[in-house]
């Protein structure tokens, strides 16, 4: 009797054993689910794990809540991608909004410098530079930079050279003399009081230019885009223009 307990005992005990150590059907299936899947993603070519990860640094949503910008920058980011934007679609009248926002600030600085000159600010002289920056500054700076562009597509520093001079001797003598006439003519100016008042105030605005624009240019022509150019010239014109003011400002010339 016990020899048969023990025989049957370990009949029992090497059928358990050989059950424990016997892979379950189950758990090859899924051994071998798992290993066709990770084939089937080693096969995977590398371009499309790439793109799937652009697509998900692409979506603002999966940036916005992983990266630790604030709103503030973002809103400074839409701004100006906003702007860019508008250059490109609107040109000329972005430039020429800008160019009339950057003339009106001059002038108001302009009239506060000499505020203790003055009876009261002059509210019409403003919006005469800021109509002159709208019609007549921004849109010519938009097809002057252009024009440089295409005739001197070189950045090199023979060729900054030569648009600076084209610069000083065209167009910087020409959009002056514009500003004077019609300046002179807004306040009531007869044309031999303009003509006397562009021989007296021309050619010294002229010169002082040539002690403030090359620097200027050089900057401008060497450095930013074509695109961005009217823009960052009518920066450097801020302070520029509070002198302008200033001199087109000054008493009409006596022609008696």
């Amino acid at each position: 009797m016990c020899a048969f307990f023990l025989r049957n005992g370990c009949k029992t005990h090497h059928s358990l054993h050989h059950l424990w150590r016997r892979p379950s059907i189950e758990h090859w299936n899924i051994k071998n689910h798992i290993v066709q899947h990770s084939k089937v993603y080693s096969r995977l070519p590398h371009s499309s794990y790439r793109k799937t990860k652009e697509l998900e640094l692409s979506n603002p949503s999966f940036l916005a809540s992983f990266s630790g910008v604030s709103s503030s920058s973002v809103s400074k980011v839409g701004l100006v991608g906003w702007y860019l934007q508008m250059l490109n679609s609107r040109p000329i009248l972005t430039k020429s909004i800008t160019c009339c926002l950057i003339l009106t600030a001059a002038d108001f600085s302009s009239q506060t410098i000499a505020g203790s000159l003055m009876e009261q600010y002059d509210l019409t002289r403003t919006l005469r530079m800021a109509g002159y920056g709208a019609l007549i500054v921004g849109p010519s700076l938009h097809f002057w930079f252009n024009f440089l562009s295409s005739s001197l597509p070189k950045r090199d520093v023979i060729t900054t050279f030569k648009k600076i001079a084209l610069g000083q001797t065209i167009y910087g003598p020409a959009v002056n003399s514009i500003f004077f006439s019609m300046n002179a003519a807004a306040q009531g100016e007869s044309s031999s009081e303009i003509v006397a008042r562009l021989k007296r105030d021309l050619v010294p605005t002229v010169v002082n230019g040539l002690m403030y624009w090359p620097i200027c240019d050089f900057i401008t022509f060497k450095f930013v885009p074509v695109h961005l150019q009217p823009l960052v010239s009518n920066t450097f014109s801020y302070v520029w223009n509070v002198y302008l003011t200033y001199m087109a400002s000054q008493q009409k010339v006596s022609t008696v």
